[in-house]
């Protein structure tokens, strides 16, 4: 799917796997392993803001085919629970507002329970090749 881009260094080194990009919604996953903990032995939030902005990008960019890439122009992220060394991440971003140049969105990354760790809203501007 030309919406994830899998040449992005650090997106690659984290270990970002894409599971699905259409209509305005895109899925990632990422099982924590110790490199993304902080010191509290759970997810650092800059893993779960990452997570969410690329959700939420992807989403975007699946609806516009003709998208060379884009920027986040503004994120805003909620922390509502640990996630925990060994668990599989689930993140969802989804397009709810979509304009010429601009696509407003949201996502939220859930582990193995179905428990929601954390909830992010993003605008995205879209560039052309």
């Amino acid at each position: 799917m030309k919406a994830f881009r899998n040449d992005i260094p650090f997106i690659k080194d984290m270990g970002v796997e894409f599971v699905s990009a259409e209509n305005g919604h895109a899925v990632v996953a990422l099982d924590l392993a110790p490199r993304h903990l902080n010191s509290w032995a759970v997810a650092h939030g800059g893993v779960l803001m990452t997570l969410l902005d690329v959700a939420m990008a992807v989403a975007g960019r699946s609806l516009d085919p003709t998208a060379g890439g884009g920027v986040t122009v503004e994120m805003k992220t909620s922390f509502l629970q640990p996630a925990n060394a060994g668990t599989r991440l689930i993140v969802s971003g989804h397009v709810y507002h979509r304009s010429s140049a601009l696509a407003f969105c949201d996502g939220e990354v859930r582990d193995t329970e179905q428990r929601l760790i954390a909830k992010a809203m993003g605008t995205f501007k879209y560039l052309k090749q």
